[in-house]
């Protein structure tokens, strides 16, 4: 539940002595099944490493006459948070972070650009409007048009594919809408840099590659080498895909995520302000 450990094996007291008494012990294997792929083969590797320590003591103990019957260790797997072990909800909060991620940055990106190249932005400098007002009104309409995307998507996965998150629908839009914002403001300063909308797509689609590729949304982050773990401490997408299945799988509360809120805060307000700054309105 504290997400210390993938896989815990439980040895229950005198195990050694019920298997020399009753020729029959069990162990219970308990496997955090978010992944499923990633839980079905650490069980899977259990099982056989069991199963040959086993035949071990099996292979002793006929040795011995005085023990007729041979050991058998019996083994009961529990999958948590994913009992089936459904690939579909392991990827479908992953998708829903994508979606989320797409219409926050790439539109955001292409945003300004238009402005500058249909000339409306030489009226906007000229108006007594604040950079940080101006900001804001290119990024509340994405805003809300991103939270409408996660509402849609939220359903979509009910009634497609069953998913129901476990946690609370608040907790999961109020991270959701601090994520929003630091996106928003990576794609207007993204929309700041550049000239003409081909080349805010290129430095869209860029860091898209990035994000989607270290953000653990097909592959564990745990499964990456230590240069691409790294990266991830610096791709708030990854903390968006991280809180979803979270919430979604596992039922976590603001206590589990407090520390998600408040990178993802940090990234907010660091973005944003780099985009106020880096706009700039001349008179």
């Amino acid at each position: 539940e504290e997400d210390k450990a993938d896989l815990i094996i439980d040895i229950p007291q005198n195990f050694e002595k019920d298997l020399l008494r009753d020729s029959q012990s069990k162990i219970m294997i308990s496997a955090n099944a978010i992944n499923g792929q990633t839980a079905g083969l650490a069980v899977s590797y259990s099982n056989t490493i069991i199963r040959e320590f086993n035949n071990e003591i099996r292979t002793e103990w006929i040795q011995q006459p005085r023990l007729n019957s041979q050991p058998v260790i019996e083994i009961t797997s529990s999958n948590w948070f994913n009992p089936r072990m459904n690939y579909k909800y392991f990827i479908v909060p992953g998708v829903l972070a994508l979606l989320v991620t797409l219409v926050g940055f790439i539109l955001t990106s292409l945003n300004i650009v238009k402005e500058k190249e249909t000339g409306t932005i030489e009226q906007l400098n000229v108006s007594p409007i604040k950079k940080y007002q101006f900001i804001l009104g290119k990024l509340i309409p994405f805003w809300i048009l991103g939270m409408v995307v996660l509402i849609i998507g939220f359903a979509v996965s009910f009634v497609i594919y069953g998913i129901f998150p476990q946690g609370s629908f608040l907790i999961g839009f109020s991270f959701a809408g601090i994520y929003l914002i630091a996106i928003l403001g990576f794609g207007l300063l993204t929309s700041t840099f550049a000239e003409t909308q081909q080349q805010a797509m290129f430095i869209a689609y860029f860091f898209m590659m990035i994000f989607v590729l270290l953000g653990g949304l097909f592959a564990p982050i745990e499964n990456m080498p230590d240069w691409a773990k790294y990266l991830t401490y610096i791709n708030p997408v990854s903390y968006l895909i991280e809180v979803m299945r979270m919430i979604v799988l596992k039922g976590s509360g603001f206590a589990d995520l407090a520390k998600h809120f408040g990178i993802i805060t940090m990234f907010a307000v660091v973005l944003n302000v780099l985009a106020i700054l880096n706009y700039k309105k001349t008179t």
